[in-house]
């Protein structure tokens, strides 16, 4: 692929969803999904109508331990070959938690293209989790390096992919958790069995489960039994944990 120029822009951090915290103790940066090549500038409504409704689920559980949740404005709409403008983005965006609140845990989480960019991005220093919601990943290429996964040692990473996903490949999903777990086995992946890639047929699971995941990950609340055991069961199992209908609906509000 023909290497892209970087865009003479930089990328801001949206307002924080909900009623900020007094004290920030915790940081969710929301990558919302992209293009696979474009120099395009997104756009801010559209960006962030793609992540509001977890943005406000974490904001209104997390508010009450710390927790500010940003949407990330790119710079352009495209990951760009090598230059992988997304993934910049999300390390940009880690520096200015830091140069705002200080030294608190960041949680990347992100959707599609937004969900390579957290996973691609976890190596900051600030990041002590990430969350990818049907991530875009490319497919294998044997004259092309792998997808790295070193990056993410020494985080908890959650994985979430419908398996009816048209855009998405879930397979490609599956591949990178399992190789990531090989050395990190803080490492989970959820199927939502006969959904697609916008995850909507279980939506209130879905962000039960994010929930969860940022609350346990970021402030060590106690994860949901599901998750928990997901966390330590062997591959594939742990890989492969089916979403249950319901999944949520008896856990602390």
């Amino acid at each position: 692929m023909a290497h892209q120029s970087t865009p003479a822009r930089t990328a801001r951090l949206g307002r924080a969803l909900g009623p900020e915290p007094t004290a920030v103790s915790g940081v969710v940066l929301l990558l919302p999904s992209g293009e696979e090549v474009s120099p395009r500038r997104p756009s801010p409504l559209f960006a962030a109508a793609s992540v509001r409704a977890l943005g406000r689920a974490l904001a209104r559980t997390g508010h009450g331990e710390g927790l500010a949740v940003h949407v990330v404005h790119y710079r352009c709409r495209g990951w760009n070959g090598s230059d992988a403008h997304l993934a910049g983005d999300a390390t940009w965006a880690a520096d200015e938690v830091v140069r705002r609140y200080g030294d608190v845990p960041v949680c990347l989480t992100g959707v599609g293209m937004g969900g390579r960019a957290a996973l691609r991005a976890a190596g900051h220093e600030a990041v002590n989790s990430v969350l990818a919601l049907a991530p875009w990943l490319p497919e294998v290429d044997m004259a092309a390096p792998a997808e790295p996964v070193k990056q993410l040692a020494g985080r908890r990473v959650l994985i979430v992919h419908g398996t009816n996903d048209q855009r998405t490949d879930p397979e490609l999903s599956f591949r990178l958790a399992a190789r990531a777990k090989k050395s990190n086995r803080e490492v989970c992946r959820f199927e939502v069995h006969g959904d697609g890639h916008g995850l909507r047929a279980y939506r209130d699971e879905v962000l039960a489960l994010a929930c969860d995941f940022v609350m346990g990950a970021v402030f060590g609340w106690g994860f949901a039994r599901p998750l928990r055991d997901a966390l330590e069961a062997p591959p594939p199992l742990g890989l492969r944990m089916p979403l249950a209908s319901g999944f949520g609906a008896t856990l602390r509000r």
